[in-house]
């Protein structure tokens, strides 16, 4: 095995990809040599090493959470949604979004201080899904 990954790293993208296709099927569609390499790699170890472990794969699974709708466009996004008339705008931060000089945890928050009633947040700013 050891001999194997060290051959990678004489290999350019089209090699790998075909080391890949014959052990793996349809390459992963990358650009990046190095990144391939590195997947290969790891590969080839958990091929011949077992992989990892069920703790490990379920503290990797803990780890990967999605931004909060809206987070996700980055800090000093600007989000504005027209209703009834008159066009709101919040601002996303760090720890939150602003709205009116005031800063709230969530989307859902601001669209419920918007239209006096319970909305989903992500959906009245459109977006996810239809826009409430």
């Amino acid at each position: 095995m050891r001999t194997e990954i060290a051959a990678l790293e004489t290999m350019g993208l089209d090699e790998l990809r075909s080391v890949w296709r014959d052990r793996y099927g349809p390459p992963p569609k990358l650009r990046s040599a190095d990144l391939l390499r590195r997947m290969l790699a790891f590969r080839l170890q958990a091929d011949d090493e077992g992989g990892l472990t069920g703790a490990t794969l379920a503290l990797l699974r803990q780890s990967v959470r999605p931004a909060p709708a809206g987070r996700e466009l980055g800090d000093g996004a600007l989000i504005r949604k027209l209703w009834r008339g008159r066009t709101y705008e919040v601002t996303v931060e760090a720890d939150g979004f602003r709205f009116e000089g005031d800063c709230f945890g969530n989307l859902t928050e601001i669209a419920t201080t918007i239209t006096g009633s319970r909305r989903n947040g992500p959906k009245f700013f459109g977006l996810r899904g239809e826009v409430g």
